[in-house]
């Protein structure tokens, strides 16, 4: 999870990118000008900025040298225009942009513009304590992501979950049978990406769009599963 800050003068656009970030767990803060963006920067460091590039007071580009000049760039940021070109995007990353990307932005590029750009800033992770399932996946592992692990196992025997069981009560009408087993793979997977619905669709192999009529079909709950506020 991370603090994204969006740049841009199009309330549109902002609330769009505001959107699809806070879906994917990231807290979002919104500027539409300079003037805003100084102050949100001054308030706090945010992770990413998302920055436009024509703005009616001062230019992203403009903005960018301003913060690289007084030591502020210490972020990864991504310029956004619909009219660049190619220069004005070499120009951008000459003064210390990490991304370049032309609107209308697509889910995907966006979404790999920012995972990147985090990737690149973000701390090492520490070692596994042990071979298999890194720690951290150990300690932050539910009774949720355990109980579908046993399906087509020993999900029968005692000691199991009563959730598990529930879930999987084979003395039922077929299609409730598969909603049940489907929401509760849905839960699995969900619980597993803390909430991305980006890497849930790429694991399950669903374009997003199915995914979300999917979950909202079989009543899983997606506010359990965003990130919360630890980074």
């Amino acid at each position: 999870m991370a603090t994204i800050l969006v740049v841009d003068d199009e309330l549109g656009i902002r609330a769009l990118l505001s959107e699809i970030l806070s879906d994917e767990g990231h807290t979002i803060e919104l500027a539409e000008n300079a003037t805003q963006a100084r102050a949100v920067r001054e308030r706090m460091r945010p992770d990413l900025v998302l920055l436009d590039i024509w703005m009616p007071d001062v230019d992203g580009v403009t903005l960018l040298k301003e913060w690289g000049s007084a030591g502020l760039l210490t972020m990864p940021v991504i310029m956004m225009s619909g009219h660049g070109t190619i220069d004005t995007a070499v120009e951008a990353t000459k003064f210390g942009a990490i991304a370049f990307l032309e609107k209308p932005i697509t889910l995907q590029k966006l979404l790999r513009a920012v995972e990147q750009a985090l990737v690149k800033t973000a701390p090492p992770r520490p070692a596994p304590a042990s071979p298999g399932m890194p720690s951290y996946a150990r300690a932050e592992m539910s009774p949720l992501q355990t109980a579908p692990a046993s399906i087509g196992g020993n999900s029968h025997m005692p000691g199991n979950s009563l959730a598990s069981e529930q879930s999987f009560e084979l003395d039922r009408p077929l299609r409730e049978a598969r909603d049940a087993f489907e929401k509760s793979y849905f839960e699995f997977h969900l619980a597993k990406e803390n909430g991305s619905m980006t890497r849930v669709a790429e694991k399950t192999g669903l374009e997003r769009t199915h995914l979300y009529r999917k979950l909202k079909q079989l009543g899983v709950d997606l506010s359990r599963n965003k990130r919360g506020g630890t980074g």
